[in-house]
């Protein structure tokens, strides 16, 4: 037994392209076409596409579950549609909208279809509303779950640009951090610095955390394990940007830096990373 009625199938069937004019035109009423991150023609194939693939999955599907094989199909499609809808920077209320516009135009068919049987169009009314609200909920959760991912990327996307390793000298990089090091970045940091030490053969590396607000102890142990596995590849490491306010913090939270060489500012760091290198800067006459 099919979740819809047979001639509620047939109806559809019969009536596609008035229910698909009808759909697209309410969306239209609503604004939903309005906007130029998308278009009518995608909207209207987006439509069509739904309408069969409802039809397939309610004629030999027993159950509004969308769970079941016979909407995996169905399912795919919200998804796609979702994520698509997220990348562009619409929001759940425009996606979940595509669907529950729907219910106007199949419930004026129900009254065609079942004028002269009240109760097949009570209950046929009541099946349609409750398909499209358990299609319409779970658009919204791809939605959420696409614009998650969305949101993921563009912090990790965000960290990287964050974290530049910059080539001072042959042999010498430069790491200046801006904001709060946390568990996240740090392992950006890691993965950054210690490609560049092998990409370039370098052998000190300077970390400048000039512009790190404050410094605690878990921004001290995040520091800690950066220039550990700085010194696991080979290379040396200096911090730079120890302000008089850090300093008298790390005296107070007696931090223990385990005998890195840290600077006042970056270009003490880098006249001692020449230093190291057997190089000298003079000013020219």
């Amino acid at each position: 037994m099919s979740i819809l009625k047979q001639a509620t199938i047939d109806a559809i069937k019969q009536n596609e392209s008035a229910l698909l004019t009808a759909w697209i035109a309410g969306l239209e009423q609503e604004g939903s076409l309005s906007d130029n991150r998308i278009t009518r023609d995608e909207v209207s194939a987006q439509a069509k596409d739904f309408l069969r693939l409802l039809v397939a999955a309610s004629a030999v599907g027993d159950a509004a579950d969308l769970s079941r094989g016979e909407w995996a199909e169905s399912r795919q499609f919200l998804e796609l549609l979702s994520r698509s809808r997220a990348q562009r920077g619409l929001d759940s209320q425009h996606t979940a909208r595509f669907i529950f516009s729907l219910k106007r135009p199949l419930f004026d068919q129900l009254q065609t279809t079942y004028a002269g049987d009240p109760k097949a169009l009570s209950n046929e009314v009541w099946a349609v509303s409750e398909l499209l609200d358990l299609l319409g909920m779970h658009t919204i959760r791809a939605f959420q779950k696409s614009r998650e991912e969305v949101i993921m990327r563009q912090q990790e996307e965000l960290l990287e640009l964050s974290t530049p390793v910059v080539k001072l000298w042959d042999g010498v990089l430069a790491l200046p951090m801006i904001g709060t090091l946390d568990s996240q970045r740090t392992q950006v940091v890691m993965e950054s610095l210690l490609q560049r030490i092998v990409e370039t053969g370098s052998d000190i590396a300077i970390i400048d955390i000039t512009g790190v607000p404050t410094v605690d102890t878990l921004v001290a142990q995040h520091l800690l394990k950066t220039v550990t596995a700085i010194r696991l590849m080979g290379a040396d490491c200096i911090i730079s940007g120890i302000r008089p306010q850090i300093a008298q913090t790390i005296v107070h939270l007696g931090l223990d830096l385990g005998g890195i060489v840290t600077k006042a500012n970056l270009a003490d760091a880098l006249a001692l990373a020449l230093k190291r290198s057997g190089l000298t800067v003079t000013r020219a006459e």
